[in-house]
């Protein structure tokens, strides 16, 4: 576990990690996916359905790995671009570029030094966003589970969120989010690891957990 207030260490191949988990368990359950259910809307993005969420994902991965991105990637803009951009594609085609980005991209990522990395999480959280769309398990849990959380703690202590110690069900020490602030105490979590990821990417959950020290809305590291 990442140690209290410190600055956690990047690891390079981590995003590839997280890019084979969704190869190997995501790209599976799309190919066997009815067309219907490219068409259902998903809650945690107001406005997009599982083939738009999967068409910025693919958008995304695929600049990455051509180099062509510029400094708006990720951008609402940017996004929107590649979702219309892929419009008139069949889903096949959509689950194929995604599929080949998830195979590629992490070289690039690794050798962009750590400005890309939010790709890899930003990606693994919408693979979760997808299968909790579809009724399928493993949202925002699975093999991925572990580098998700350590990519969450390095990013949430580099943007300065909130100092949050959470105590996982049957872990022994805390894991450590955010980064420390003078005076304030850190926020504690008492829960399941998913619902934290939720939590910290304002992913609605029905779990039980406890929060001391501050409000849930406050680990939204979006918000």
């Amino acid at each position: 576990m990442t140690g209290r207030g410190a600055q956690p260490a990047r690891d390079p191949a981590l995003p590839g990690r997280l890019f084979g988990a969704e190869l190997e368990s995501l790209v599976p359950v799309l190919r066997e996916c009815p067309d219907a259910g490219f068409g259902r809307p998903v809650a945690a993005c107001p406005g997009w359905t599982v083939r738009d969420v999967l068409a910025h994902c693919s958008g995304d991965l695929t600049q990455v790995v051509n180099g062509d991105f510029g400094d708006d990637l990720g951008s609402p803009e940017a996004n929107e671009r590649d979702i219309a951009a892929r419009a008139d594609w069949p889903h096949t085609r959509i689950v194929d570029e995604l599929e080949h980005g998830l195979r590629h991209a992490g070289p690039a990522v690794a050798a962009a030094g750590g400005p890309l990395d939010k790709v890899a999480l930003g990606v693994w959280l919408h693979g979760g966003d997808v299968r909790d769309t579809l009724g399928v398990p493993g949202a925002y849990d699975g093999p991925g589970l572990p580098d998700a959380l350590a990519l969450l703690s390095r990013l949430t202590h580099e943007r300065g969120r909130p100092l949050v110690h959470a105590c996982f069900d049957g872990a022994g020490a805390p894991f450590v989010l955010g980064a420390p602030a003078p005076g304030v105490r850190p926020v504690r979590f008492h829960g399941d690891a998913p619902t934290l990821i939720r939590l910290c990417s304002g992913r609605a959950t029905h779990a039980t957990y406890e929060l001391s020290g501050g409000v849930a809305e406050a680990l939204n590291m979006f918000g």
